[in-house]
């Protein structure tokens, strides 16, 4: 009689011991899945435009030297390249990447007034910074049979007026995500998260900190009860940047309090 397998414990630190790339990392949903990440016995580079925030980071963590930040641009490929550089000099190897940088302000105005540069910046940032930075990373991922995860959004899924630069950056992050999987797997596996509602407020740098302000329509407008936190974002990251996801590549999971299942009616 054929036996099934045994059973098998939940590693407690299912990222003890690996190095994590994270891109904007230094304040909101960054931050969460920096701190997750670490919480995961994982090493983490942080990578941010804003030095105060990313040098308070390690300040308030006070990890040593499982904990870095350096500056980057994700749409400049010389920044890209050095950050990676340095991760690799500091750690001697990468094991995950999360793209996560990006513009976090989804209105832009009528079409008709967004203009050529905006919608550039839009797209340098959102999606040729996840671009390059995948390009860059891949040859150490592929040596450590690694994980990328790309920050999206709902936006990828549904609208508002007024945000089609946004949405068009987030909506190409998930196609690139399925695209990378095929093409990088089986060493490499690509997802993404769909973070919907996630409140950010506590989670700038300790000069813009704020408890957030929510009434209880905001929060029971959302199937799970709550507005989602930056923590709710670095689990399930932790998981896609763990073995204990190795049978999943080229998805994309919402992670929205139930939203985007919601029935709205006017």
């Amino acid at each position: 009689m054929t036996q099934t397998p045994a059973i098998t414990p939940f590693d407690a630190q299912p990222l003890k011991g690996k190095t994590i790339l994270v891109t904007g990392g230094a304040q909101g949903i960054g931050r969460g899945i920096a701190q997750a990440v670490l919480g995961a016995g994982g090493n983490v580079l942080i990578g941010d435009l804003n030095a105060d925030a990313g040098k308070a980071c390690l300040d308030e963590w006070r990890v040593g030297d499982r904990a870095r930040y350096a500056m980057l641009d994700v749409s400049r490929e010389a920044s890209v390249k050095r950050w990676m550089a340095s991760a690799l000099k500091h750690y001697g190897r990468i094991d995950g990447l999360v793209n996560n940088a990006g513009i976090a302000h989804p209105h832009t105005g009528p079409l008709s007034d967004l203009s050529l540069a905006q919608w550039n910046h839009y797209l340098a940032t959102n999606l040729t910074g996840t671009f390059l930075c995948s390009k860059h990373v891949l040859p150490s991922l592929q040596h450590q049979h690694g994980s990328i995860v790309n920050i999206a959004s709902t936006r990828a899924l549904q609208s508002e007026p007024d945000s089609e630069a946004y949405a068009a950056t987030k909506g190409g992050m998930l196609a690139f995500t399925h695209a990378l999987a095929v093409s990088s797997g089986p060493k490499v596996r690509v997802n993404a998260i769909l973070p919907g509602w996630i409140a950010t407020d506590a989670w700038r740098e300790p000069a813009e900190r704020s408890e957030p302000k929510l009434s209880r329509r905001d929060q029971a407008q959302h199937p799970a009860g709550r507005v989602g936190t930056p923590q709710d974002i670095g689990a399930l990251a932790v998981y896609l940047l763990s073995t204990q996801s190795s049978f999943v590549t080229g998805q994309h999971f919402v992670v929205d309090g139930g939203m985007t299942v919601k029935m709205q009616y006017v």
